[in-house]
């Protein structure tokens, strides 16, 4: 059940993006959209992008209540995963004020090569900060986290799943950044970042993962100013 619901939530999200509607919306007859608009916009990116990365931990709480002595059959595990999204919609807030102020609606992009490529070097050599490695590893070992952070009830799932959206925006938020320099709404580089996340949190090299990665934006972001 949990499974369908998680799979049902982000087919939703991507169908949305699959659809164009938020290039739509941004770049039709509302030449400013409103704020609302890119707030949603970007949270429902976050909800595709995220959830499947995020799934294993959704599953393992759901199993961990449901077995746990003395606790109610049916776990909250929709008040973990409301959470855990609402951190998002904090990251939704953010990025949608900057793209307000940097980003022109047509271009969907930043418009000065510098700040791209200072963006990408950022990212890239965030990758290897110990603050990236410290939450890096919350999401690639969700028993542990679990055995550390669980709280019981509707209340204590819902302040875990927070805790752990903490950790994924601290782990990725500057890969969802690297849409200003692509173009927002760009699906091949949502569908590349969101390979990437998982990559990072799931397969058993993740770390080499985010390190050759920062590597090749560090890369980029030089080529871009040697340009």
């Amino acid at each position: 059940m949990t499974i369908a619901g998680l799979a049902v939530l982000a087919g939703l999200a991507w169908a949305y993006l699959l659809s164009g509607a938020g290039v739509a919306e941004m770049t039709g007859m509302r030449a400013s959209p409103s704020f609302a608009t890119l707030v949603a916009m970007w949270w429902v990116m976050m909800v595709a992008m995220m959830i499947p990365a995020a799934a294993p931990t959704i599953l393992l709480y759901a199993h961990v209540h449901r077995h746990s002595n003395g606790l109610e059959s049916a776990p909250p595990t929709a008040a973990f995963l409301s959470g855990y999204l609402a951190c998002w919609v904090g990251f939704a807030l953010i990025a949608a004020g900057l793209q307000s102020w940097l980003v022109a609606p047509m271009s969907m992009a930043l418009a000065s090569r510098d700040a791209s490529a200072g963006l990408l070097i950022a990212a890239g050599l965030y990758q290897f900060t110990p603050f990236k490695d410290a939450c890096l590893s919350r999401c690639r070992s969700p028993a542990a986290f679990l055995s550390r952070h669980y709280e019981p009830g509707t209340s204590g799932a819902f302040r875990l799943g927070m805790l752990h959206g903490a950790y994924c925006v601290g782990c990725c938020w500057l890969l969802m950044a690297l849409l200003f320099v692509v173009g927002v709404m760009n699906l091949v580089w949502i569908a590349c970042l969101t390979l990437l996340v998982a990559a990072e949190k799931l397969l058993r090299g993740g770390r080499w993962v985010a390190r050759i990665a920062g590597i090749g934006m560090v890369s980029w972001g030089v080529a871009l100013i040697a340009a």
